[in-house]
């Protein structure tokens, strides 16, 4: 093969390459190390269900606090539902414009007409209380795969293969829960 045949070729494959790397393919959720230099992304990849849920022990109720969302076709979040079993500090006791807040058997339920934001940081506390991350039927323990006393902005993102490989892919390091 002569030069002007070769070149062409590695150009082509070269480009072939990095566009399996960088293009964005895969839809996953995403928390990514907030406010340090190079951000560590930790993932669990999008599949069938758009919906999912945060579980987390109030700190000072301790009971079970389960906020439940969406993923939208635009890659941003559907805010549903928060329901609770006991309301006081940091646990609203009505509802506001656009929400609607109920009880039934012992639960407080306030549910979102339309609320859909972008992102949100979520700190893992270094307290012993739980955090999870549920979907598709599973829980991951956030505070065992993420660090305490570390932020994540959370959002729904498409990443790349490159992405994917530079993070961390938390799918099956889950337990399974009842929804």
């Amino acid at each position: 093969m002569n030069k002007k045949k070769v070149v062409p070729l590695i150009l082509c494959f070269i480009l072939l390459v990095f566009l399996v790397l960088f293009i964005p393919i895969k839809t996953a959720f995403t928390f990514t190390e907030h406010r340090v230099e190079n951000p560590k992304v930790f993932y669990v990849p999008l599949e069938s269900d758009n919906e999912f849920q945060i579980r987390y022990v109030h700190s000072i109720h301790l009971s079970n606090v389960i906020e439940s969302y969406e993923a939208t076709m635009d890659n941003e979040i559907r805010l549903l539902s928060m329901q609770y079993e006991d309301f006081a500090i940091g646990l609203p006791g009505n509802e506001e414009d656009g929400e609607t807040f109920t009880m039934k058997d012992g639960l407080y339920t306030l549910t979102y007409d339309d609320n859909v934001i972008d992102s949100f940081v979520m700190l893992i506390g270094d307290v012993d209380a739980e955090l999870a991350f549920r979907y598709l039927g599973n829980e991951l323990n956030l505070k065992k795969q993420l660090v305490r006393g570390k932020s994540y902005t959370f959002r729904v993102a498409k990443l790349s293969l490159y992405q994917m490989l530079k993070g961390v892919n938390m799918n099956g390091k889950t337990t399974k829960t009842e929804r």
